[in-house]
């Protein structure tokens, strides 16, 4: 995927406003480590996080970074949601995505795929077979985009956006590469289409490099550390691998790559929904009633069934 190269500084130069309101840290939290799908380890990005601060974000996972020793890798069978989307973002690696609603594909090295579960859908992300076999570096984001009330039902979609089709932007002086999959940074467009406003955004800084990025004060902002370490806001906060950090209220946010490290960081904000929430399990809804209609609902096939021929994980074993 694409990295800081001498190429970076023909982008397109993104700055903070002048005069603005650079946004202060309110919180770092470290995310605690577990396991998801059929066995591969995950970072629960937003573990201690209250949901209002989250708001319109439910729940996000860093998978990997491992690399993985010959039939290790792992993934999810078939398996429901209702009620919000899942973004699955793959930093290094491939996986492989079907769904019920006829969406799918490969998802590899910067690609992003968008499944809108609306009213419910049945989704399978697995490794190919390929990778299975030979092992190898995976590392992933999957990040939970809650949808309101009124959209909560909506008919399932998918987005597949590839590498080649985010918007890439720089700092002016080039130490920092902004990848931008979904929403607006000032006067530049992500090529996600979401319900809600929102941001999803990835950057990358090299070691020393600070960056100040224009922000809507509408939206909170949520900084996790994907990679490396450095510091948040004007008040230089460490933050390293396994972080996030919340900001408060601005116009603006900043981040630095410590002098001996260069730094990843998931960027994302949102204008809150500001609804009641109800989760459990793959479902997220308004009400305890809406949940337990989404499982009887799942229970009935409502949601969709696996096609015929659909992918399964590979789960082939080495010859003795």
């Amino acid at each position: 995927m694409p990295a800081i190269t001498a190429d970076t500084l023909t982008l397109p130069r993104i700055n903070a406003p002048l005069g603005g309101h650079s946004r202060l840290v309110v919180s770092v939290t470290t995310a605690p480590s577990g396991h998801e799908g059929e066995g591969f380890p995950v970072r629960r990005a937003f573990a201690g996080v209250s949901r209002e601060i989250l708001d319109p974000f439910i729940h996000m996972d860093q998978m990997g970074e491992v690399n993985y020793a010959p039939y290790e890798p792992r993934g999810t069978d078939w398996h429901p949601h209702r009620g919000f989307e899942t973004v699955t973002y793959i930093l290094d690696g491939i996986f492989v995505h079907q769904d019920s609603h006829g969406g799918g594909g490969v998802i590899a090295d910067g690609a992003t795929q968008w499944m809108t579960a609306g009213g419910g859908i049945l989704h399978i992300e697995t490794p190919p077979e390929k990778l299975v076999i030979s092992g190898g570096l995976f590392h992933g984001v999957q990040l939970w985009v809650n949808l309101p009330s009124h959209k909560k039902m909506i008919s399932p979609a998918y987005q597949n956006l590839e590498a080649d089709l985010v918007t890439l932007l720089s700092s002016p002086d080039g130490g920092a590469l902004i990848r931008l999959i979904a929403g607006d940074l000032g006067e530049f467009h992500g090529p996600g289409s979401t319900h809600t406003p929102i941001v999803v955004s990835h950057v990358t800084l090299a070691a020393g490099a600070r960056v100040e990025l224009p922000w809507n004060p509408a939206f909170n902002a949520l900084a996790y550390v994907l990679a490396g370490s450095g510091s948040v806001s004007d008040e230089r906060r460490p933050i390293r691998l396994g972080q996030l950090a919340v900001y408060g209220s601005g116009d603006s946010i900043s981040l630095q790559a410590d002098d001996d490290s260069s730094l990843d960081v998931l960027l994302l904000g949102g204008q809150p929904i500001g609804e009641p929430i109800v989760a459990y399990g793959p479902f997220v809804m308004n009400t305890e009633n809406e949940i337990r209609q989404a499982f009887d609902d799942y229970q009935q096939g409502r949601l969709g069934t696996v096609p015929v021929g659909g992918i399964r994980p590979y789960r082939g074993r080495l010859l003795d």
